[in-house]
């Protein structure tokens, strides 16, 4: 087996998986499409693979759902879209290319969602806005809006930024355009918004986007009237490139959930050799928070998957030195800690590590900046940058942490709204250690347990 390929993260039985598609729970059971090449693990010749699971993490393959047709003018793939339930009929919206340009479609499928037909009157809308120059138009979010349905498009318009453009319809078929929902720069220089998702949260709207160039998921959070989005607020979903293209959902216990586009962060040739490429993140549970902020935590689900449980009694980490968890080893674990950084510049816990510290995955608060880091520039032969996201703790407050290691993927939920996910690829056989520690003055550790995880994917 591949030493990097996940274990309790989702990947496809073999080649390459990008964004989740479809996400839906149906009839009790929760189903997961996803952008799929079944022929190799590059990007290309995209289907709509299957998979659905009983209780968010045991996934079990299903046929494909969507393929290319043979021969021009569908040959260049089905691209993303979503699920909906349309009066008890399962029905995707999904992007085709046809004459090079990308327009909305539609298939519905049986009962248990095995057998899916694409609408003899797809493209259900036949070009993207009239007198508008975009940059693309694709990605589909679709809702009920009293008797008629909603979707929104991404896109972006040349020379002013990142797009949604909003439709209503009857029904699935036949749309009205409406205008734009929203459109700019949610950071400067946007080409297109990719894979838009508008949601109510509480008193509020947010809208999740990936931004090109800026290459990894964002929000806007703010008010949803009249058709239009007015932005009052913006963070991060996540602030790693390698999480991206999230989608969010809400199952039959009314519990939004979300799940993102792991990708690998090593070299073409190495995807190639392995027959794989890209992961699906855990499931993140989306919840309204009354400092404004978007909750993100991982789902309760999780849990089931814990096996073994280890402790360790709080301590203080003094600088300028590791404190190295003997008896724990594993390339796959669930870590939760809680952190008082004290006086310590930096402190935090090293994973996929190797005894002398030469190999090593590092998970670092940095008090100064307020940020949270992961350090992953002796993590392996992987991409060797440290990505970053803001996290300004008010005094007093401690760094709660949920760390994730799933052999090649490191997942860290922290204080229950900042997410930050990597890939990383440790080259030697002993990088399977934990370590504490600080830097610039002591730092203590308040609590900590982990658990041995399983392997439920068992792939090649």
């Amino acid at each position: 087996m591949d030493r990097y390929r996940p274990g309790y993260h989702f990947t496809a039985p073999r080649g390459w998986l990008n964004d989740p598609n479809g996400l839906i729970q149906w009839q009790g059971r929760y189903h997961m499409f996803y952008q799929h090449n079944p022929h190799e693990a590059r990007w290309g010749h995209i289907h709509w693979g299957h998979a659905a699971s009983d209780d968010l993490v045991h996934w079990v393959d299903l046929p494909i759902a969507l393929a290319p047709e043979p021969g021009a003018p569908r040959d260049d793939g089905c691209w993303s879209g979503c699920a909906v339930n349309d009066h008890g009929v399962p029905t995707v919206v999904y992007t085709e290319v046809r004459g090079g340009v990308q327009l909305p479609c539609v298939a519905t499928g049986s009962a248990d969602l095995l057998t899916w037909h694409k609408h003899p009157r797809n493209p259900v809308i036949t070009a993207p806005p009239a007198g508008v120059q975009v940059t693309g138009f694709r990605d589909h979010c679709v809702w009920r809006e009293g008797e008629n349905w909603c979707q929104i498009i991404g896109s972006g318009i040349v020379n002013q930024g990142g797009a949604c453009f909003l439709y209503r319809g009857r029904n699935l078929l036949e749309w009205e355009y409406l205008g734009p929902l929203c459109a700019g720069s949610v950071y400067d220089g946007d080409e297109m918004w990719e894979c838009p998702d508008l949601f109510a949260l509480g008193d509020r709207h947010i809208l999740v986007l990936s931004p090109i160039p800026l290459g990894r998921a964002v929000y806007l959070a703010g008010r949803y009237e009249a058709h239009r989005f007015l932005p009052e607020a913006r963070g991060d979903i996540d602030g790693c490139r390698d999480f991206y293209a999230p989608q969010s959902f809400v199952d039959e216990r009314g519990r939004r959930l979300m799940v993102g586009w792991l990708r690998e962060a090593r070299d073409d040739s190495a995807q190639l050799a392995a027959g794989w490429s890209g992961a699906m993140s855990l499931p993140r549970l989306i919840v309204p928070r009354d400092d404004g902020r978007v909750g993100m935590e991982p789902a309760p689900d999780v849990a089931v998957l814990r096996g073994p449980r280890y402790a360790r009694a709080a301590l203080d980490v003094p600088p300028a030195a590791w404190f190295i968890l003997d008896d724990l080893h594993s390339d796959m674990l669930e870590i939760a800690a809680s952190l008082d950084p004290g006086a310590a510049e930096r402190a935090g816990i090293a994973v996929r590590a190797s005894p002398d510290r030469q190999e090593a995955t590092v998970i670092a608060y940095e008090r100064e900046a307020g940020r949270l880091v992961i350090d992953r520039r002796c993590a392996g032969s992987g991409a060797s940058d440290s990505p970053t996201i803001a996290l300004p703790l008010a005094p007093g407050e401690t760094l709660d942490l949920r760390i994730f290691v799933d052999r090649s993927i490191i997942e860290v939920f922290a204080n229950g709204y900042v997410c930050l996910s990597a890939r990383v690829y440790p080259v030697r056989d002993d990088s399977d250690g934990v370590a504490l520690f600080a830097e610039g003055g002591t730092a203590r550790l308040l609590s900590f347990e982990a658990w041995r995880m399983p392997d439920v994917m068992q792939r090649l």
